[in-house]
């Protein structure tokens, strides 16, 4: 999923606003079980082309057992999932 504060001029949010980061991306996958947290962000983070981005991004990466504690926890994993763009889907 792909969100951030690009995502969301996307969808049309005002520009007088707190932007956050720019781009948050939030990967989830069964895979990472058994991964170091730090090592799944780390080699994910990686492939991240930021200069052909514009810009950085944080990169949250999680199993979906985390990913759904996250959800709960974490208010920009939510709003990425809930107001994101679903790369899956595109």
């Amino acid at each position: 999923m792909l969100g951030g504060a690009r995502v969301a001029d996307l969808h049309g949010a005002p520009p007088q606003r707190e932007r956050g980061p720019e781009y948050i991306l939030v990967l989830v996958s069964s895979a990472y079980d058994g991964m170091p947290w730090l090592e799944r962000v780390y080699q994910a983070g990686a492939l991240w082309d930021a200069l052909e981005m514009g810009a950085p991004a944080d990169v949250h990466c999680y199993t979906p057992a985390e990913f759904e504690r996250k959800l709960v926890s974490l208010p920009a994993v939510r709003k990425t999932a809930n107001a994101g763009v679903d790369l899956l889907a595109v």
